[in-house]
């Protein structure tokens, strides 16, 4: 397995209310999440986040040692609840906490790749040179895309296409997205943060994974894109190699 991980704060923000995990150990676990609210709470809630589903699988890591696909995706999505609960019980706790929230796009990697997902954060396969998003945007405009009433280029440019319509943290319950994926040799699984997938195309993001030596320098170059054109948000990307 290859692994490469870089957030960047952009050039517009005054800090980065991003945070991302990488594999430690034996428990192959991935995490980027993009947290929001006022007075720097999008940077606690992003961060309780992940901690708190790190702290949830470590836990739990002999649960899924057979891998019975079943239990490991019900163990993803306790984690998750988890976390969106610290996240709302603390954000009724401190008045500068209040209303924060955070996407969440959560990979685990066993026999098959599991996923827990909550907001516009992203997913992508490349498999032979092909990427494709895995994840759906809990977003307005996705849901515009969904029923026909804007194009792909109108989603593109749209005035509230950072309109999320789903976050962890923000409510008491919440949907969370768990599926599973077959895996294969030489796939390439990239998380990022819309401050990456509202900048960068498809194709584009294709070509530097295919092009790049290694995947860090592919998480380097795709951030420093984001940033030439802008960089208007916060930037996350994490790619990973399965071999």
């Amino acid at each position: 397995m290859e692994i490469g991980a870089y957030s960047h704060i952009g050039k517009v923000r005054e800090i980065n209310e991003d945070a991302y995990y990488i594999a430690n150990g034996n428990l192959n676990l991935f995490i980027v999440a993009d947290g929001m609210g006022g007075h720097n709470a999008g940077e606690v809630a992003s961060n309780v986040a992940i901690q708190s589903i790190k702290d949830f699988m470590e836990d739990h890591t002999s649960e899924f040692f057979d891998e019975d696909e079943k239990t490991v995706c019900e163990i993803l999505k306790r984690a998750t609840l988890e976390a969106n609960h610290n996240i709302f019980q603390r954000s009724k706790r401190e008045i500068e906490c209040h209303g924060m929230g955070t996407t969440l796009t959560v990979v685990l990697l066993l026999s098959k790749l599991y996923i827990a997902h909550v907001g516009d954060s992203r997913a992508y396969l490349m498999r032979k040179n092909k990427l494709s998003q895995i994840t759906e945007d809990h977003s307005l405009v996705a849901e515009l895309l969904k029923n026909g009433s804007i194009t792909e280029n109108e989603a593109r440019i749209h005035p509230q296409r950072n309109m999320i319509t789903r976050a962890l943290g923000t409510e008491e319950d919440i949907m969370i997205d768990v599926f599973t994926l077959d895996l294969q040799d030489d796939d390439v699984i990239l998380l990022c943060t819309d401050g990456l997938s509202n900048l960068i195309e498809v194709e584009e993001i294709k070509n530097v994974l295919v092009d790049a030596n290694n995947m860090q320098k592919a998480c380097e170059h795709l951030v420093s894109l984001a940033n030439e054109r802008g960089g208007h948000d916060n930037i996350t990307v994490v790619a990973i190699k399965n071999r």
